[in-house]
């Protein structure tokens, strides 16, 4: 697959994989809402070729936002729709933030991984749910609508926990399957387990999963400032494909 139809694969994907409480399609681009939790899931996704004049589309996007008194955020990946959008947000005032590195490992050589302490759920549950929140410290108003969305996942999906010999939660992670690929999504480790290797014992245990369900890839998304998770998914083989980031403009 050559790299213009990955990125609109895996930015098809992603989407699916955390949807939005309300999507609206403007023109080619899929504009999400989600009562401001998380920039993913809150933001203007201009993926299809689009016709309508670009300042008159980011005028309109913007009243949308501000309606909601919530920011107005574009996800730009290179091959962003129509291609001088960037340059144009950008003249517009709109700032640039969360550089991310998208990558993306095939499946063929992964092995079976060491499945003790795992805990495996195959649809969102109130356990994996709880100790995920306090994991990422994910407030109740953010608990109410990520719960919702992650209740409206349409792909395979599996919800992971890992424990150690005492049973005590060390990390969190899940896997949404569409495709052959399996998106990772919430990986996380207790603080207090951090570089021991449950990061990535949970990742190769998902990864495992996603194989012996049929995916012949996975891909995940990484902040690059982000040097620990980097490293790590690194050694586990993943190679990055292409980046995304925001531009962003508040409400004056």
């Amino acid at each position: 697959m050559n790299r213009s139809k990955l990125m609109q694969k895996i930015e098809e994907l992603s989407m699916n994989a955390l949807p939005a409480l309300q999507t609206q399609i403007y023109d080619g681009w899929v504009i999400r809402f989600a009562d401001g939790y998380t920039k993913r899931a809150n933001s203007i996704n201009p993926i299809y070729l689009s016709n309508e004049n670009v300042k008159k589309k980011i005028l309109n996007c913007e009243q949308l936002y501000f309606a909601r008194n919530d920011m107005a955020v574009y996800k730009i990946t290179p091959q962003a729709k129509p291609i001088i959008l960037d340059s144009v947000l950008e003249e517009s005032g709109y700032v640039l933030e969360g550089k991310t590195s998208v990558q993306v490992l095939n499946l063929v050589e992964t092995g079976s991984p060491n499945e003790t302490n795992v805990i495996k759920y195959e649809h969102l549950h109130d356990d994996w749910f709880h100790h995920f929140c306090l994991l990422s410290n994910v407030n109740d108003h953010d608990q109410t609508i990520l719960k919702k969305m992650l209740g409206n996942i349409i792909p395979k999906t599996c919800f992971m926990l890992l424990t150690d010999e005492s049973g005590t939660v060390s990390a969190s992670g899940m896997g949404v399957l569409e495709d052959k690929y399996i998106g990772l999504y919430n990986i996380i480790t207790h603080e207090n387990f951090r570089n021991q290797g449950y990061g990535a014992k949970i990742i190769r245990n998902l990864l495992h999963w996603g194989k012996e369900n049929g995916a012949k890839n996975a891909y995940l998304q990484v902040i690059e400032t982000n040097a620990p998770a980097s490293c790590l998914y690194g050694k586990l083989g993943f190679e990055e494909k292409y980046k995304y980031w925001y531009r962003i403009k508040t409400k004056e």
